[in-house]
């Protein structure tokens, strides 16, 4: 327990001082590959659609990928510790290190921040179309201040606080199956033509498992809006998200969005565009105000104070386990 604090700790504190250098190899990059060419192999075979067989193939799809993000993380942890405990703190530092995105998140949502600033709008759009799914051709300058801050709140929970607590309570190897899953969802997680059946094993999974976390996440944003300053009220923050946290047609995308649009007294979702096509959502929180460009950064701000808030008490709980049971 002492060792898995330590490197719970310092890989915290890797990724809010590093983040994730394109330079630098990622194992999520690996798991995506691996996630890709499992995907062809199983659907390259079939000649014509069929549901059923599909689905089937898309649990087979969860099931080797975690397994064998399962199997590898465990097998380098184990091999470190077993050579000798400073290898494996090291090594689980960096793993932890490359499960938490805080810094990612905010440095990717802050690109769009400087292009808006600089009244740079084309710019913007390029910006935020490397952290949203939608189309991002048509959307206006608050637009895309309102795509980036909707990503951070969103983010908080699935790249921050999720991750977080699956580490804290499993070690990398519980982080890296929370990630593979994740990141299985956002590749063949959809609802079109070509991964409605393929991709519901995965969708469905991830659903699952962000339960909990989303609302834990939802929570600590409210706490952090509380002590955030006067930029943010916690009180709207907590009445939002009571009144919108089921806005959404997942479970879970609207709990961290509700809690950060209350804080910050804008309105955010709201209809979108796809691929082409216009999809109807209902809106998340009060029109006070536009979004501006500055909320992408008040919204950082409030991500960064319920991620140490988040570490502080995964941290609490580990050392309460760990004198409780001397």
């Amino acid at each position: 327990m002492k060792y898995h604090m330590t490197a719970f700790f310092l890989g915290f504190l890797l990724d809010l001082l590093l983040g994730d250098p394109y330079w630098l190899p990622h194992p999520i990059r690996l798991i995506g590959s691996f996630i890709a060419k499992t995907e062809r192999r199983l659907l390259g075979k079939m000649k014509e659609r069929n549901a059923e067989l599909e689905r089937g193939k898309g649990i087979l799809l969860v099931v080797s990928v975690l397994t064998v993000t399962a199997v590898v993380s465990a097998g380098l942890l184990f091999g470190a510790y077993l050579l000798h405990p400073c290898l494996g703190v090291v090594l689980e530092t960096v793993m932890t290190y490359q499960i938490l995105a805080a810094k990612c998140l905010k440095a990717e949502s802050m690109k769009v921040y400087r292009c808006l600033s600089c009244q740079n709008t084309e710019e913007a759009r390029k910006a935020v179309s490397m952290i949203v799914g939608r189309d991002t051709d048509v959307l206006d300058e608050e637009g895309i201040a309102k795509a980036a801050v909707e990503t951070v709140a969103e983010n908080t929970s699935d790249g921050v606080i999720a991750p977080m607590l699956y580490t804290a309570l499993g070690g990398p190897v519980l982080g890296f199956f929370y990630k593979a899953v994740n990141t299985m969802d956002s590749m063949v997680g959809y609802k079109n033509e070509k991964y409605l059946h393929f991709g519901r094993a995965a969708a469905k999974l991830d659903d699952v498992i962000n339960f909990i976390p989303a609302r834990i996440s939802a929570y600590l944003m409210i706490a952090a809006a509380f002590c955030g300053g006067k930029r943010f009220s916690g009180k709207h923050a907590y009445a939002v998200y009571r009144r919108d946290k089921r806005k959404h047609a997942s479970p879970n995308s609207a709990q961290t969005e509700s809690v950060c649009a209350g804080a910050l007294g804008i309105r955010l979702a709201g209809d979108a565009s796809y691929f082409g096509k216009v999809v109807k959502k209902p809106y998340i929180g009060d029109a006070h105000r536009a979004v501006s460009y500055e909320d992408i950064k008040y919204a950082n701000r409030l991500m960064y104070i319920t991620a140490w808030t988040g570490e502080v008490l995964c941290l609490a709980c580990m050392a309460a386990v760990y004198f409780l049971t001397r």
